[in-house]
């Protein structure tokens, strides 16, 4: 049983049972690093072969499959930490940062320094510290669940809500990906830096957080992806960089994803049909896309809505949990071409990551 935080409702209040998104913020790294920058290196493949074609081939064909064309990395000089940091700070403007009830960082590598994950204290104390927060009762912890891990971060918060344990959340997603990827893998093309965050808050209004549903495949699925020594076999050391499997992350994403988002869909009582945004987890275009085909397949449909499915893959990468915090507050701002939302929009939210994790959120927004 949770107990409420310490804070002097009076005898009419109401303990609030929604939570809904007030306010978001991103800090996108500002080094941009084209496609190009990997055209000069030579690959290996996982059994440690040299691949025959050239690091120009390697990267044109990289692009065809994943649409991406360049992606952001941290500066030398900031960390995870700081980044998520910089996020809470353009999300909490205007807010008293006293009164929140926690902060939720969703991470997986912690601050990164050389090959080490650095994760004691947690990054959210870090930010709290940062933030200059006296409120001992603000409560900061780290929540690790792959790529998926903001999603479970918000849907962590709206149980607070719901049962009436915090009136007001910041829930962060940040990572660096980027300084643990093997520079002779293929697939290290595809990590980016970055962090998003949203201030979930409760309210008395038929709006926010609808329906969450959430799995975790973890009989055959838990190693696809891992950390692991570099494929190169004459390099030295034992520093460990992310690897996965690819393929098989693919076929696991295709099969539970769509099937996840109609479970949530099908919580909330709704069908696609007043979806109006469908906000995925950035890891791969086509992937993406094939997701989306299968999920409308589901519901007897052939044809997708044109704008659907924002996509920032392109020029973000995949910056792991910060994808879709960072998306939300791009389209909350106003910020990607072609997209806008509307007040009474019904957007999903999903993601998956290693665990396997898989999770869907159905959003009303106010």
């Amino acid at each position: 049983m949770c107990v409420p935080a310490p804070v002097p409702w009076g005898l009419n209040d109401t303990i609030m049972s929604n939570a809904m998104i007030t306010a978001t913020g991103s800090y996108i790294p500002t080094e941009t690093v084209p496609n190009e920058y990997f055209s000069g290196r030579r690959f290996y493949d996982a059994h440690g072969a040299l691949l025959q074609l050239s690091g120009t081939e390697i990267v044109e064909k990289f692009q065809e499959i994943t649409a991406i064309t360049e992606r952001r990395y941290a500066a030398a000089d900031l960390n995870t930490s700081d980044m998520a940091y910089m996020a809470a700070e353009r999300t909490l403007e205007g807010v008293d940062k006293e009164s929140l009830d926690y902060i939720i960082v969703c991470q997986n590598l912690g601050d990164v320094r050389g090959s080490v994950c650095d994760m004691v204290p947690t990054l959210a104390a870090r930010v709290k510290h940062k933030l200059r927060i006296r409120n001992p009762y603000t409560v900061a912890y780290d929540v690790p669940f792959g790529c998926a891990g903001w999603l479970n971060g918000m849907i962590m918060a709206d149980h607070y809500v719901k049962a009436g344990c915090a009136k007001r959340i910041l829930v962060i997603g940040a990572e660096t990906p980027s300084r643990l990827s093997d520079p002779y893998d293929r697939d290290s093309m595809i990590y980016a830096d970055g962090a998003g965050a949203a201030l979930v808050e409760a309210t008395e209004r038929n709006v926010g957080i609808l329906s969450h549903v959430t799995r975790c495949d973890t009989f055959q699925e838990a190693y696809l992806l891992w950390l692991d020594k570099s494929y190169n076999p004459h390099s030295n050391g034992n520093r460990l960089f992310i690897k996965m499997h690819g393929h098989e992350i693919y076929r696991y994403a295709l099969k539970t994803v769509p099937e996840t988002v109609k479970q949530s869909l099908d919580k909330a009582g709704l069908t696609l049909d007043p979806v109006k945004k469908i906000l995925m987890h950035q890891a791969n275009q086509k992937m993406d896309e094939a997701i989306l085909r299968r999920l409308f397949k589901l519901y007897g449909k052939e044809q997708i809505p044109e704008g659907i499915m924002p996509m920032t893959v392109s020029w973000l990468g995949n910056s792991w949990v910060a994808t879709l915090p960072t998306m939300f507050d791009l389209l909350q701002r106003g910020k990607l071409e072609n997209h806008r939302l509307h007040s009474g929009d019904i957007i999903v939210f999903v993601s998956m990551g290693a665990g396997m994790n898989v999770n869907s959120m159905i959003y009303r927004l106010p």
